[in-house]
């Protein structure tokens, strides 16, 4: 297997264009091809700068896990810092996490930033929302966001083996004229749910509305870690202003 390393986004494209496969941090794959066999042609990001940046609305998809820090809201960073045991967080990309997995731990901590992914084809990179990029698989060279009020992040414990645990994640966002919203997502099993309303004064009210919509079909348990993260985030936003 030949690995290729661009350091632009034009060198990227053209290993696409030869069928290069991405790897990511190959933490998901490197199973699959020695028991498949490996691709002539490969490709990682971790020399393209545009993949690598970590900062204040913006994370790399060629970002290891373990380098996920305070530069990013809470969400992100518990989400990655529960990912596995500290080697695969040395190794596992955030772009190998939401693409390559079938668990993408970060996946509901991008949704409720409202994150918008910035992907490479062989012609071009554009924006586009994180939908397009799983239907698509596309090849994520970047998150971008805008900066919430606060954030909230809770896995729930789960036994080895079993299903993946429960996971809540909640961001409360404000408008320009001050108006705030919460958007919550939920990975229950292998599915995430996802919601926004109002982030009302009345937390009692707010998660009385998020029954109302797809998060009311969760299990019981489920419901209640949502009803007890969201009273705590809102509480939190209630204190910045």
């Amino acid at each position: 297997m030949l690995l290729r390393l661009p350091t632009s986004v034009s060198e990227a494209q053209e290993y696409l264009a030869q069928g290069a496969v991405p790897v990511g941090g190959a933490t998901l794959v490197w199973a699959g091809w020695q028991r498949d066999g490996f691709p002539e042609l490969a490709m990682s990001l971790r020399k393209l700068p545009e993949a690598n940046e970590i900062g204040p609305g913006r994370l790399g998809a060629a970002v290891l896990l373990h380098q996920v820090d305070d530069r990013v809201p809470e969400v992100l960073r518990a989400a990655a810092a529960t990912v596995g045991t500290g080697a695969v967080r040395r190794a596992a990309t955030v772009g190998g996490n939401i693409v390559g997995s079938t668990l993408r731990c970060l996946l509901p901590a991008a949704l409720v930033l409202d994150a918008r992914a910035t992907v490479l084809v062989q012609d071009r990179s554009y924006e586009t929302d994180l939908g397009e990029v799983l239907a698509k698989r596309h090849l994520l060279l970047a998150l971008r966001w805008n900066t919430p009020v606060v954030t909230g992040y809770r896995k729930l414990p789960a036994a080895a083996g079993g299903p993946p645990p429960l996971v809540v994640a909640c961001a409360v966002h404000a408008d320009d004229s001050g108006h705030r919203r919460l958007r919550v997502a939920v990975r229950d099993g292998y599915e995430v749910l996802g919601e926004t309303t109002d982030a009302g004064p009345d937390a009692g009210q707010v998660t009385d509305a998020l029954d109302a919509g797809p998060l009311g079909s969760l299990p019981a348990e489920a419901r209640a870690a949502v009803r007890e993260q969201v009273t705590d985030v809102l509480a939190r936003a209630a204190a910045v202003h």
